[in-house]
This record gives C-alpha cells, structure tokens and sequence, in this order.
C-alpha cells in the first residue's frame, strides 16, 4: 500500500481548505434558491435586517449577494450577482425603508434580466 507524501498531505489541505472557503456563510437554516418564471412578476419581501452573506464563483471571480427573499408565506434566498443593475436598485430603495419588491424577469441564461414593477 502506497503512503502519502508530505507535499500531497499540503497540496490537499490547501484544496480542502479553499472549498472550506469558498462555502457561503449560512446563519441558521438553508432555504430553498429563489426561483422566476419569464414574463412574469415575483412579489417578495427582502429581509434587510442584517448584511446579505456573499459567495464568490471560482472561475468566474463573480460576487453573489445571498439575499433572504419571503414569496407568499415561503423563504427563499435570491443569489444575485453584484454586478446586475437590480441589485444597485434595490440597495437605494431599502435605504430609503423599502422591503416589498415587484421583480419582473426577462430572458433566460446569460440573457437574464430583472426590472423592479411599481
């Protein structure tokens, strides 16, 4: 039977170590990813009562916002990258006391795109 080396004991507690890292910061319970349907509206309530957690993709380096949404009565979280126009719109209106949100989606893939409904 073949022993491992130091240097693979290293290389695979660095990897260990990174996908530790790399795991988002959930306090309490995992909810279920937030989920639209195209063309149609989603009326949610954002919980801003504390910082959103974050995750960031490893090949692509893109910050996710994990955003505690309430659609009906079900929690949800909204994975939503930092870089979508939406995100930067509903920042400026929670500061400005505003938690219940109409969020249309257009497009699918990489042709997604959320608008706020008055």
């Amino acid at each position: 039977m073949e022993t491992i080396t130091e240097i693979e004991k290293t290389w695979m507690q660095k990897e260990a170590d990174e996908l530790k890292a790399n795991q988002p910061n959930f306090d309490g319970e995992k909810k279920p990813a937030l989920k639209f349907e195209e063309n149609k509206t989603t009326e949610m309530v954002i919980d801003f009562s504390k910082p959103f957690d974050e995750w960031t993709d490893p090949d692509s380096k893109a910050v996710k916002k994990i955003i505690p949404a309430k659609v009906g009565a079900v929690d949800f979280v909204w994975w939503l990258n930092v870089k979508n126009p939406i995100y930067q719109q509903i920042i400026e209106a929670s500061s400005k006391g505003k938690t219940d949100f109409k969020v249309l989606q257009t497009g699918t893939n990489k042709a997604t795109k959320y608008s706020l409904v008055d």
